[in-house]
């Protein structure tokens, strides 16, 4: 693993009203590597995503892309986006656009690449991930899983340097979670940089060079999965898996 960090976070703090979502926030996410955010709903995990793609702004703290801060008033906020990709658990297609379409509109539209290179980008990635056939077909057409698995193409058809994964099964038929799954090793083992959120815990502990357990928009315990795991330090890490392995959700 490089000891590069694509992505880091500084004393982040975030509000809303009185309440505090993010509290002091410290996150080193290095290139080519997997982060993974568990914790219950509510813990602040959609928070941070948000604020990391700049949907939300901070109160505190700074946000660093590739060294540069994010989070400055100066930065351009357009182009940091464009550097970003995000899927989230709704998949966001255009309905009156066919799949092809819906990957090709932002690198036309916003990266200003010509249709013929865009297609092409599409189709090969589309085939990457088992959907060539689906390229001339419209979202309804497909299943949810099918869907997600084309959002998250549309994510990569800009080359984004960071991919943020945010609960992408949490929609999804049970049966459907596999696929999706498959999607995200075979990014990992392409060396793609990605924080996700996630319930799907047995993934997590598969998938993550490192697992951050966030509990009151605190990140109380983070460390390799091994650790986070198999021997917690943290009492509340520890009551959070014990509910987890009670569910059977820490199944790999």
């Amino acid at each position: 693993m490089s000891g590069t960090d694509v992505l880091r976070l500084e004393s982040v703090r975030k509000t809303f009203g009185s309440q505090v979502v993010l509290r002091d926030v410290d996150l080193a996410v290095p290139e080519h590597s997997v982060t993974a955010l568990i914790g219950a709903s509510g813990s602040g995990k959609s928070t941070l995503m948000r604020c990391v793609n700049l949907l939300e702004g901070i109160d505190d703290g700074a946000i660093f892309l590739d060294g540069s801060e994010i989070t400055d008033p100066r930065a351009d906020v357009d182009a940091v986006r464009r550097r970003i990709g995000v899927v989230f658990q709704s998949y966001n297609l255009f309905p009156h656009m066919t799949v092809l379409e819906n990957i090709t509109l932002a690198p036309r539209r916003v990266h200003g690449v010509g249709r013929a290179e865009a297609e092409a980008r599409a189709l090969e990635l589309l085939d990457r991930l088992g959907l060539a056939a689906k390229a001339k077909e419209y979202p309804d057409r497909l299943s949810g899983g099918q869907q997600q698995r084309v959002a998250i193409v549309r994510a990569l058809a800009t080359g984004p340097r960071l991919l943020l994964l945010d609960e992408i099964t949490a929609a999804l038929d049970p049966v459907l979670v596999g696929e999706v799954l498959m999607v995200v090793r075979d990014l990992k083992e392409q060396g793609m940089t990605m924080v996700l959120s996630t319930h799907e815990m047995g993934f997590a502990r598969e998938v993550a060079d490192r697992v951050c357990f966030l509990d009151g928009g605190v990140v109380l315990e983070q460390g390799p999965p091994e650790q986070v795991f198999g021997d917690p330090q943290e009492e509340r890490t520890r009551q959070f898996l014990s509910r987890v392995v009670a569910s059977g959700r820490l199944q790999g």
